[in-house]
């Protein structure tokens, strides 16, 4: 029988009871977790007589197989991180514990912040939770990457030998069948495949919908047609196809003090890290567009006011958000749109200052939900609705931002 009160709450209080309901839920789930790891450690399946633990459980709890052999892998995972005793938290790492019996973390967002943990400091930890309250465990590992590799990325190896130069790692075979058809097959070093990637990725959008329907071609049929639409523009002409009101062209992002060191990283658009001592070949190449940041990562040298989002402002955009700005997405500067925060028919400028790159689903999301957006401080902020979060506290994508 269902709920005789669900008709009666609003949107927002279903889903803030959701959110209750879940956290409820996620503490329970560490409770039993903890359970298991110490069945696990007294190794309870011997002392009953079975062969391993998840048999145990299985017939317990009539759990099938996989899901008591991933319980059981979960538990031990996270015995050898956390280790509650009695009522008080006792812990490697403390705030992970005490968040996770809060019901804030699911075991899957612990295990994952644990497999980081094994590699980032302690005084990181904090920060890794904070991003597990926020996104989903398949993200949080993806930001626990992003941190170990700003935690290592300038850390001297005079022993490492030097890297091969990019032409090297360029491979293309070519095979023609017998009725004519040429299958091809390779490799790209990061530059070059970066490149390719921005040259085909404005030939390579689904065509608009007509009355027979959307474009029917999967995304590697597009990809396809692009390639020889591009083959054909190369030969017989000199320029390509405009893409966000530019002509298409790789960007590469340095911190100056970084350029002026000869250290640290570059950020191609695509999001692939380079040595900074490779930018100064790359900005000798056609087609490539250096963008120099500041220490408060605010690019250098770009007009901040347009009556239109002219080349150099989405420039400056795709240097500062790196592509969509909404927390936890990843879609790249060449899927998103530039969205004015103050709308121009309200009065707001085209400017750097009063826009922000979004990808067509959250653009959309923005101006139809309770999302709301600022810049403060040179850097967009995300407000989430009453429903997802009562406080309302400012989120950023540090998808994009974290190092």
């Amino acid at each position: 029988m269902s709920d005789p009160s669900l008709p009666l709450l609003s949107t927002g209080e279903l889903l803030r009871g959701i959110v209750d309901e879940v956290t409820e839920s996620r503490a329970r789930d560490y409770a039993i977790m903890q359970k298991i790891a110490e069945l696990n450690r007294r190794g309870a399946a011997t002392e009953l007589g079975y062969k391993n633990l998840p048999l145990v459980l299985r017939d317990a709890v009539r759990w099938d197989k996989n899901t008591a052999t991933r319980w059981v892998e979960q538990a031990a995972k996270l015995s050898g991180e956390i280790t509650p005793t009695g009522s008080e938290i006792t812990a490697r790492l403390p705030i992970t514990a005490t968040a996770a019996a809060e019901g804030a973390l699911s075991i899957e967002h612990v295990a994952v912040v644990a497999e980081a943990m094994q590699t980032l400091p302690a005084d990181r930890e904090a920060q890794l939770v904070d991003y597990a309250r926020q996104f989903e465990p398949t993200l949080v590992r993806a930001l626990g990457k992003k941190l170990i590799y700003g935690l290592f990325q300038n850390d001297p190896e005079p022993t490492d030998p030097q890297p091969e130069p990019a032409c090297s790692r360029n491979r293309l075979t070519l095979r023609q069948t017998k009725d004519g058809v040429v299958k091809y097959a390779g490799t790209m070093d990061p530059v070059t495949g970066a490149t390719l990637m921005a040259a085909l990725g404005p030939l390579a959008k689904p065509r608009p919908a007509t009355a027979e329907g959307p474009d029917p071609r999967t995304l590697d049929e597009r990809q396809g047609d692009a390639l020889a639409e591009l083959l054909d523009l190369v030969l017989r002409a000199d320029v390509l196809p405009e893409h966000g009101g530019e002509a298409v062209a790789l960007t590469v992002t340095v911190d100056y003090d970084h350029l002026a060191e000869q250290a640290g990283a570059a950020t191609l658009d695509n999001g692939v890290h380079l040595p900074a001592d490779q930018i100064r070949q790359l900005a000798c190449s056609a087609g490539i567009l250096p963008i120099v940041l500041g220490s408060r990562s605010q690019p250098l040298n770009v007009g901040r006011r347009s009556r239109l989002f002219t080349s150099a402002i989405r420039r400056a955009l795709v240097a500062r958000d790196h592509g969509c700005a909404f927390p936890g997405c990843g879609r790249p500067p060449k899927h998103c749109d530039a969205h004015h925060i103050q709308h121009w028919a309200d009065g707001g400028d085209t400017s750097l200052d009063n826009g922000v790159l979004l990808c067509r689903h959250h653009h959309t999301l923005i101006h139809r939900s309770g999302w709301d957006v600022t810049i403060e401080h040179g850097m967009p902020v995300f407000y989430p609705p009453a429903w997802l979060d009562p406080e309302r506290r400012p989120r950023h994508n540090q998808l994009h931002t974290a190092a």
